[in-house]
C-alpha cells in the first residue's frame, strides 16, 4: 500500500527530518502490506515526537513507544495493525552491563558512549546510558548487542566487561535536581541559559554561537531564540535546565522563573 508522501510530510523543510520520516512511512507501508510490527531505531524526544505528529495522521495502524524504562528519553516507536495488541510486538531491545574498576578513573556519560560508537555503531542503535559507579548500563537494539558484547574492551583505559541483563534488572541512578529562582531580562536562549548553568551571559553566548547547547534536543546557535515554560536546555559537559515556570513579571520589570538543573 503506497502512502501519499506529500501530504504527510511535503511540508518538513529539513532535509535530515524529511529523509527519517520518509524511512518511518517506509515502515508504515510494510506493516500495511504484510500485516506484521515494524520497528524504529533509538530517537531523542525530539525526533521522536516528529514520528508521532505523522503516526498519529495515519489510519489502520497503531503505535508505541519503548525506551526500557518509564522516563527513558531515547525511546524505539513501534508500528503495528491496528487489529494487534501491544503485548504481541517485541521492541527488540537489550540491556547491556558494561562494569570495570573505575574508582581510580572518572568516566562520564560521554566516555561510555564515546567507546561503543568507536566501535562504529550507529547513534540510533543506542538508548539511555544509566551511568552508575561500578561502570555503565545501556539499552541497545538487538541487532547490535553480540557486537558489543564481544568488541567492547576498554572504556578510556579501564578494561571492562560487558555482558546481558534481564531488563528487570535496570538501576535507575538518583538524579540530582537543583531549583534556582532567577529574574531574566528577556525570555532568551541566552539568558535562560545564562542563569541555568549560572554563568555569565557573554559566556554562554560563545558556548551557543559554537553549537554546544541544544533546546529541547536540537542543537541551537541562535542565542535570541525564544524559550517557553517546559523547555529543556542542555549543554555539552554541564548537564540540562528544565524551565519548570515562568511565573511573570516582578516589580522592576524583569520575568521571574523556576528551573530545574539536572547534574
Amino acid at each position: 500500500m503506497k502512502l501519499k508522501r506529500d501530504l504527510l510530510i511535503g511540508h518538513i523543510r529539513e532535509r535530515e527530518e524529511r529523509a527519517l520520516l520518509a524511512k518511518v512511512l517506509d515502515r508504515v507501508e510494510i506493516v500495511l502490506t504484510n500485516h506484521r510490527p515494524m520497528l524504529t531505531n533509538f530517537h531523542d524526544p525530539y525526533h521522536t515526537g516528529l514520528i508521532i505528529s505523522v503516526l498519529e495522521r495515519l489510519t489502520d495502524i497503531e503505535f508505541a513507544t519503548e525506551g526500557g524504562f518509564p522516563i527513558a528519553e531515547r525511546v524505539r516507536t513501534a508500528i503495528f495493525p491496528d487489529y494487534m495488541t501491544l503485548e504481541e510486538v517485541d521492541f527488540e531491545m537489550a540491556l547491556l552491563s558494561i562494569a570495570g574498576n573505575f574508582k581510580m578513573n572518572k568516566v562520564s556519560h560521554r566516555d561510555f558512549l564515546g567507546a561503543i560508537l568507536g566501535l562504529g555503531i550507529k547513534r540510533e542503535m543506542i538508548g539511555d546510558l544509566l551511568v552508575t559507579g561500578e561502570g555503565c548500563q545501556v539499552l541497545v537494539a538487538n541487532d547490535v548487542a553480540s557486537y558489543l558484547r564481544a568488541n567492547l574492551t576498554k572504556v578510556q583505559r579501564v578494561g571492562v566487561e560487558v555482558s546481558q541483563l534481564e531488563m528487570d534488572k535496570l538501576v535507575l541512578p538518583e538524579k540530582t535536581v537543583k531549583e534556582i529562582r532567577s529574574t531574566v531580562a528577556s525570555l532568551r536562549l541566552d539568558a535562560i541559559a545564562a542563569a541555568g548553568f549560572s554563568t555569565s551571559r557573554s559566556r554562554i553566548a560563545r558556548e551557543i554561537l559554537a553549537e554546544k547547547l541544544s533546546l529541547n534536543w536540537q542543537t541551537c546557535s541562535n542565542v535570541s531564540a525564544g524559550i517557553k515554560e517546559g523547555d529543556m536546555i542542555s549543554m555539552r559537559g554541564r548537564g540540562r535546565v528544565e524551565v519548570a515556570e515562568v511565573k511573570g513579571n516582578t516589580r522592576s520589570g524583569r520575568i521571574s522563573i523556576l528551573l530545574r538543573r539536572y547534574l
